[in-house]
């Protein structure tokens, strides 16, 4: 292990070790040399497969892309950095079920819509508006007439 802040190589000390609710493990570390502490993350490493893009591109499964673009959808909202993580996460896995070498882009898109209209309803909009190409307001204004019809059925399921 190298340490971020002086950058000397395998004399650092485990300190800490606790679990992850990603199945990894967060360790606390130390350096033997300039004893500042840092935290390091592990997770088991398991092949997500490629990514078929709508014009036949193959791109490899982007973890950290993934968080950026719902990120930018969850801009401003409520929506903690635990959730994105956790929405990520269980896309992974979807994913690394599958057991195929290359799956269409499309399901990835479609696994964020779902969460993220379970996560936040205007984050969903921000999100929908690019991947559903919704071009114009009134296109936009269907996709918000939508939801608002599904939670008004959710509601009223529940009386």
């Amino acid at each position: 292990m190298k340490c971020p802040y002086c950058g000397t190589q395998g004399e650092t000390q485990v300190v800490d070790t606790s679990p992850e609710l990603n199945g990894g493990i967060r360790r606390r570390r130390e350096c033997r040399h300039c004893q500042q502490r840092f935290t390091t993350l592990e997770r088991p490493v398991i092949a997500t497969p490629m990514l078929i893009k709508g014009d036949g591109e193959r791109q490899e499964f982007d973890r950290d892309k993934l968080i950026r673009g719902i990120k930018v959808a969850c801009a401003k909202r409520k929506v903690s950095m635990e959730a994105i993580t956790t929405l990520v996460d269980s896309i992974e896995v979807h994913l690394q079920r599958f057991g195929e070498d290359e799956v269409p882009s499309q399901i990835v898109g479609d696994l964020v819509i779902q969460g993220l209209k379970e996560l936040d309803p205007i984050a969903y909009i921000r999100y929908a508006i690019v991947y559903l190409k919704l071009d114009d307001l009134n296109a936009v204004r269907a996709e918000t007439d939508k939801l608002l019809y599904e939670a008004n059925m959710r509601v009223s399921s529940l009386e």
